[in-house]
């Protein structure tokens, strides 16, 4: 037995009404359907007659049972948009969220502010910790690149890092298919294998490192991703506190950090910060209007 566009429509919304499914997002269903028969959005209106083929409404079905049992739409399809660009994700990686698009704008808002300065002739580099899909350094670098930023003779030397070998094959590959070729991808447990001479410090130190605490209930929903990319021992603090502790030697003077976190940390995150030596330390919201990145500067 098979269907029609317009059955299958009908089926989601029978879905969505059960409670079963009550977390489930519509557009999962809406656009799992459009990737298995590889149409457009628009075909949801003006192919409603189109009938699926057996194999066809065999992988829908088998799809919309997987993301039932909690494993999200873009390990399905295998990618996921984020700030305009396509990204490969797999189980080795996390999912790309949009609220870490705030880490991204804060950066290029900070490094536009700095490029306005003048004696800032010097190559210019900056270091994404515990890259994962690569979509913190690809973004960046893809902006750099693209706008210019700042002076014509700036360039960007942009280093990810990640303990994960099967998440850098994944990063280097989003690199390619998205025509950013200037990353030097390297395994790293955070900063532990990069050198500390003048040369090779940064302007600017990223990271969205696992945040959640490890006691959270919320973890136990999260049955497809990676847990080690999300919690943390010390209510999730730990990697962060890490971070914060070891980025000094990292940064050249007036570098900046910039850290992604839970909605509850910024007061703590703001303070690890204080802690070890940053200045105009200061937290920004995310688009929910939760606290979402703390920023700070090394001097």
């Amino acid at each position: 037995m098979t269907a029609s566009i317009h059955q299958i429509k009908q089926h989601i919304q029978q879905l969505m009404n059960e409670a079963v499914n009550s977390k489930l997002p519509s557009f999962w269903l809406t656009d799992w359907l459009l990737h298995v028969v590889d149409k457009p959005a628009i075909a949801l209106i003006t192919d409603e007659d189109y009938q699926l083929t057996d194999s066809e409404f065999e992988r829908f079905n088998s799809g919309v049972t997987k993301m039932q049992a909690g494993i999200p739409l873009a390990y399905l399809t295998g990618q996921q948009e984020f700030w305009s660009l396509a990204f490969t994700v797999n189980e080795h990686t996390l999912i790309p969220r949009p609220d870490t698009e705030v880490l991204i704008e804060q950066v290029l808002g900070w490094i536009n502010t700095q490029s306005n300065r003048a004696g800032n002739n010097q190559p210019k580099r900056l270091l994404d910790l515990g890259t994962g899909s690569g979509c913190i350094a690809i973004s960046l670098a893809h902006e750099l690149k693209a706008k210019n930023i700042g002076d014509t003779s700036d360039s960007w030397q942009v280093v990810a890092v990640d303990l994960s070998l099967e998440a850098l094959k994944v990063a280097e590959h989003n690199a390619a298919i998205n025509d950013v070729a200037d990353i030097e991808f390297i395994q790293s447990s955070w900063c532990d294998s990069l050198p500390t001479d003048d040369s090779q410090l940064f302007d600017v130190i990223v990271s969205n490192p696992p945040y959640i605490d490890e006691k959270d209930e919320h973890l136990a929903r999260l049955v497809a991703e990676p847990i080690s990319a999300l919690s943390a021992p010390n209510h999730g603090l730990a990697d962060i506190e890490h971070i914060a502790q070891t980025a000094s030697q990292y940064l050249r003077v007036g570098g900046l950090l910039a850290i992604e976190h839970g909605f509850d940390q910024g007061l703590a995150v703001r303070q690890l910060f204080l802690d070890n030596g940053f200045e105009f330390v200061h937290t920004v919201k995310d688009y929910g209007d939760n606290d979402r990145v703390t920023l700070g500067q090394i001097q």
